[in-house]
């Protein structure tokens, strides 16, 4: 009757076992990256929802900076005088790539946005790729 188990056995396990990671490797880095890019689409998306509603909701002159590495919204007090109102860690923080930045963003009191027509926004990071459209009008979507 044996109660062990011998160096064999336990080296072919632990091969199994790394194959078995290595071949999940790909997959899981897939994921990883498709997160990170829909998470960095969803977050630019919200940032304009959110200047377009504070510039209606405030009756005020909303602008909207968007970097890689910060996304600021901030609202005009008077001519040369502006209130930050809210501020979010870019996607390069994220390491996402996006193209189409940097950008600044100025919305009406009325919710349209000044000199600024059907932007576009690609996120990438590795193979997953995101986009992000908007309208002039402020209506956002993601494909």
């Amino acid at each position: 009757m044996r109660h062990g188990t011998t160096l064999l056995e336990l080296l072919l396990v632990i091969l199994v076992t790394g194959l078995v990671a290595a071949a999940a490797l790909p997959a899981t880095l897939a994921v990883r990256d498709r997160l990170a890019t829909t998470e960095a689409a969803t977050l630019v998306a919200a940032a304009h929802t959110r200047a377009r509603v504070a510039a209606v909701a405030e009756q005020r002159v909303a602008v909207l900076t968007l970097t890689a590495d910060s996304l600021v919204l901030r609202v005009v007090e008077a001519p040369g005088d502006t209130t930050e109102r809210w501020r979010e860690r870019g996607p390069a923080t994220a390491r996402v790539t996006v193209r189409g930045f940097p950008r600044a963003i100025t919305y009406a009191p009325s919710g349209v946005a000044f000199g600024f027509a059907n932007g576009t926004y690609e996120f990438g990071r590795g193979s997953a790729v995101r986009r992000v459209i908007v309208s002039r009008y402020g209506r956002v979507r993601q494909e």
